[in-house]
């Protein structure tokens, strides 16, 4: 790939790969030779996007980098003010050939706990609210594999080795789209999990459907930041702190950053 689209928000508030995996970066004989903030304006407003350009063995790649809940220069729009139609057509006017989502999700089962690095396969939306470029004429859009089956096993065998995982490691988990900015209760967990959740947020799906009217593939890296609401071992009634998360969410960065830059190859 030669462009990528790099969508942040908890999980990755900015990128910084010239300072923090400069020795990634030179084990594969990359380098950042520039980087640039642009304002990109769309139809449904204007977006922050800062281009990363990488000399791969003489080869110039880019990673074009978007803050999901960008306003005004800081990264604290609420989950539910995000307008996902001008970031992600923002990144397609940017001519990127794909995007990868970085996500931080909450966690309801035991084999996604706080600090493991997996990737989406299936997303469930009861929320209600439409998300489409499509308002005025009917344009039916097929999302049985929402996610780029090729991107997600191209993903995969880099999370998996940076994390020194097994080949029986479960690599795929369903999101749970919930409305936000409130975190959910006990009860709304409970029953998410038996609906088929097994993680949960507050942003990503709405982002996919976009993509996929588009035609532009799309996968989502989500680290498991934190127990969902009434999951945190020995005490169910543990607070939740977007603090916390956002924090624990950061510290699993390598694996992600890895990964990313893998497809550059």
């Amino acid at each position: 790939m030669d462009r990528i689209g790099v969508i942040g928000g908890t999980g990755l508030i900015s990128i910084d790969i010239k300072g923090q995996h400069q020795d990634f970066l030179l084990s594969k004989n990359m380098s950042v030779v520039r980087i640039d903030d642009i304002n990109a304006e769309t139809e449904f407003g204007i977006v922050p996007l800062r281009c990363i350009t990488i000399d791969y063995e003489g080869t110039p790649k880019e990673l074009i980098f978007l803050q999901r809940h960008h306003n005004q220069g800081d990264a604290n729009k609420p989950p539910h003010m995000i307008n996902h139609k001008a970031n992600i057509k923002a990144l397609e006017a940017s001519g990127c050939e794909i995007i990868v989502s970085v996500c931080s999700t909450g966690t309801m089962v035991k084999d996604f706990p706080p600090g493991k690095v997996a990737l989406a396969d299936q997303y469930i939306d009861f929320t209600g609210v439409s998300t489409s470029y499509n308002d005025t004429f009917a344009v039916f859009t097929s999302v049985t594999e929402p996610f780029s089956l090729e991107l997600n096993s191209k993903l995969e065998v880099s999370l998996r080795e940076s994390q020194n995982f097994s080949p029986s490691e479960k690599m795929y988990y369903t999101y749970w789209l919930a409305h936000g900015p409130h975190f959910e209760t006990r009860a709304e967990v409970d029953a998410i999990e038996r609906l088929g959740g097994e993680m949960v947020g507050m942003t990503m799906a709405r982002e996919v459907k976009l993509a996929n009217e588009l035609n532009i593939p799309y996968s989502a890296i989500c680290i498991s930041s934190n127990w969902a609401a009434g999951r945190e071992p020995g005490d169910p009634s543990a607070e939740l702190s977007h603090e916390q998360v956002s924090s624990q969410a950061n510290e699993r960065l390598d694996p992600v950053i890895h990964s990313i830059l893998s497809l550059l190859d």
